[in-house]
């Protein structure tokens, strides 16, 4: 098990409020939109506070870059442990992913490096895959190639190079939150408290320090810039040539966000949702919704195309539902027309068609290309929420580990002690419920229409939300329920989450409703409370959490995982070049990296057939005969299969969800231990084989051959099974 242990020693414009408060927007040092040079105000002050405001944002991602960079050489000790032990310290799928990073370096040429992706057949034994299709891999193709062409491999090692990229983004990130919450309130030191709660709350906000090459962390900031993107794109007076320029942002940040994660059709799926729920409560214009759909599937049709034609991009229910909202939108040009009660119905039968299609469209498509890549997935949402079987292997994977269950409550704890949960509560609740009248008020006009509509009619409305405002609103709130539903996605939401509540201490709206709640709403009380609560809470938080924060960066461990390190130097150095390895997903993604064998399954599931093999090859930790287990790993080619105490003898997990539990309920027998079984289970006819093979007894020893073995790890070489002609031949005969 890897493990880590302290050192030893070196080894080697916002509309006024009212009218006494229209003066306070030109305050000096907060009220500058970062686009208000672009809308011509070229004042000094104005360019000299812009500027700071950049800058500081700069300066705090930056922070947060050498942060997480120091809190891994730290835990690791990077710099000075061996090769192999950094390759290791690259957790399941991290070491797969990164495994491509350093094939593509050790290919003789880049066009070399590419066929070999194209035409993989080490990944997966007996099979030759187009990565470049299967996976989203392409970071780190260009990450590969540009260490190839920069002149820095004489003082800068390709690892460095990988990691303090994937580190950098964590500052784009950072700048993009900060960005988002500059527009919003019209203050950059909302910025400033956002960066500053993000670095606090590391541990709910990113993960990036311990789990280098996840997909999430290279496609998540370019999700945060998508968002500040649309953020500038919803707000009003934007010139032509700046509503383009923000069009382009859009697509760009989408298509690099879908480009590096696989999950970006289901995240795409709620966004494309609070689109279609701003536009049913007429908050933006036809044109921005139209903008913001075509925007979403340009940039899916783009990676569709990158990724030679990905059928799970085609099939996916994000496409299906944008194409079947536009359909029903445009045959329906009476939907914002009548009265509250007529508005409401329209909607209802609107959104049951809008329904109805997605899921025929997205049905048909899966049909018609034979798609099942994404089913595991679904089979997840159906056994989470007890709309399906719960003895579904691939699901049960899922719905056991933590990372897929619900929030657990002590986030919210944590949130709540660096002075994050309570604004973010007090402004979502003020926001929504001010949507809520807004959008009932929208619904309900005497000359209901169009954004349009009314704007030419000049139909004045009792209360105007900002759409930019409401779609962060709306964003924080559907990935809130998202993030409380399964706790991994928990990194989608708590960033934003540090936005939205700065947005509320440094803006004017919440400060406006409190102070005419007490009464004392004068101009100077505003001024005191909007700047200088803000300084207040980070002030505080400076003196509760910097000395916690230096006692964290003076804490020095060290990698230690003897037992891997050993497998992998024994792999390396006794075994054929292109022996085919079986075992756990995510000890063969670490076998593929370090020693560049051919492995049997991965741990990247978005494969039906891979699946169904990854489900064979386990079988090694069930009850089955020698016999069937042999036939299975050679059916998948396998030379050895390594087999893993920890996985054997399981104790994380709790009965009903250890790996060797969810292999006797899928084949229907008797789970190990003390407690209740199911009435149509068996008793197994065969012991556990992962025991069993360790016993050397006849049957085990003729089909497996021990051949290397330590506290951890076992590994049995598969020998050719004799033929039963040879065999009864062989056996002496029966005496007369």
């Amino acid at each position: 098990m890897t493990a880590l242990r302290q050192r030893k020693g070196s080894r080697g414009k916002e509309p006024p409020l009212s009218a006494e408060f229209q003066s306070q927007q030109s305050n000096c040092c907060t009220d500058h939109h970062p686009e208000k040079i672009l809308h011509g105000d070229w004042s000094w002050r104005a360019i000299i506070w812009t500027a700071v405001g950049w800058s500081v944002s700069v300066g705090l991602g930056l922070l947060c870059c050498i942060y997480v960079a120091t809190l891994h050489e730290n835990d690791l000790w990077f710099s000075n442990i061996k090769e192999v032990e950094r390759e290791i310290s690259f957790r399941t799928e991290c070491g797969l992913y990164y495994s491509y990073y350093k094939q593509m370096l050790q290919a003789p040429s880049i066009q070399e490096g590419l066929s070999d992706l194209i035409h993989d057949n080490l990944t997966e034994s007996k099979r030759t895959i187009n990565l470049l299709q299967r996976m989203n891999i392409y970071q780190e193709v260009f990450l590969s190639v540009l260490y190839r062409l920069l002149p820095i491999q004489s003082y800068l090692e390709p690892v460095y190079f990988y990691i303090y990229t994937v580190f950098s983004l964590q500052a784009v990130y950072v700048i993009a939150l900060y960005l988002t919450a500059w527009l919003l309130s019209g203050s950059w030191l909302a910025g400033v408290l956002t960066g500053v709660w993000y670095i606090l709350n590391r541990v709910d906000t990113t993960r990036v320090e311990f789990t280098i090459s996840l997909r999430e962390n290279w496609s998540l900031p370019f999700l945060a810039l998508q968002v500040t993107a649309i953020t500038c794109y919803l707000r009003p007076q934007l010139t032509a040539l700046q509503q383009k320029v923000m069009v382009w942002l859009m697509y760009v940040t989408t298509l690099c966000f879908c480009l590096t994660w696989q999950f970006n059709q289901f995240i795409l799926l709620v966004q494309a949702l609070i689109i279609y729920t701003l536009d049913c409560v007429d908050f933006i214009t036809t044109t921005q919704v139209t903008t913001l759909y075509l925007v979403q599937v340009s940039g899916l049709l783009s990676v569709w195309l990158l990724q030679f034609c990905n059928s799970m991009i085609l099939g996916s229910l994000v496409l299906s539902f944008i194409v079947a909202a536009l359909f029903i939108r445009h045959f329906q040009s009476g939907l914002k027309t009548g009265s509250l009660l007529v508005r409401l119905g329209k909607l209802l039968f609107h959104s049951t068609m809008v329904l109805l299609l997605t899921v025929t469209i997205n049905y048909l498509a899966k049909k018609a290309l034979q798609l099942r890549s994404d089913e595991h997935i679904f089979k997840f949402i159906k056994s989470k929420f007890a709309l399906g079987p719960t003895r579904d292997f691939d699901a049960s994977l899922y719905l056991c580990e933590e990372a897929f269950g619900l929030l657990p409550l002590d986030t919210l704890e944590r949130l709540a002690g660096t002075l994050l949960l309570y604004p973010y509560a007090l402004t979502l609740l003020l926001f929504s419920g001010m949507l809520a009248v807004a959008a009932l008020q929208n619904l309900s006009g005497p000359k209901a229409g169009s954004v349009e509509e009314r704007k030419g009619g000049g139909v004045a409305r009792v209360m105007a939300f900002r759409p930019d405002v409401a779609y962060n609103v709306l964003h924080t709130l559907f990935y809130g329920l998202l993030a409380f539903s399964t706790m991994r996605m928990k990194y989608i939401w708590t960033g934003h989450m540090c936005a939205v509540a700065a947005y509320g201490v440094c803006g004017t709206e919440l400060w406006t409703v409190i102070l005419n709640t007490l009464r004392c709403n004068s101009k100077v009380l505003f001024r005191l409370a909007r700047y200088a609560v803000p300084l207040a809470m980070i002030g505080c938080l400076y003196y509760k959490f910097w000395p916690k924060l230096m006692e964290e960066l003076s804490e020095l461990r060290e990698f230690y995982d003897p037992d891997t390190v050993e497998l992998m130097t024994w792999i390396s150095t006794k075994t054929p070049k292109r022996a085919v390895f079986a075992g756990s997903m995510q000890l063969l993604a670490g076998i593929k990296l370090c020693t560049g064998r051919v492995l049997t399954n991965h741990p990247h599931y978005e494969d039906k057939d891979l699946r169904e093999r990854t489900k064979q090859v386990y079988q090694v930790y069930a009850r089955r005969s020698p016999e069937e287990v042999h036939d299975i790993l050679r059916a998948a080619g396998a030379d050895y299969v390594v087999l893993e105490n920890s996985i054997c003898y399981e104790r994380r997990h709790r009965r009903g969800c250890r790996l060797r539990d969810l292999l006797d309920l899928a084949n229907g027998h008797i789970m190990d231990g003390s407690g209740e079984n199911d009435p149509d289970l068996v008793p197994a006819s065969h012991p556990r084989f992962c025991e069993a093979v360790k016993t050397d007894t006849p049957a085990y020893t003729a089909l497996f051959t021990v051949t290397f073995q330590n506290k951890t790890f076992h590994v049995y070489r598969l020998k050719k099974k004799r033929k039963k002609s040879a065999k009864s031949s062989s056996e002496p005969s029966a005496p007369l």
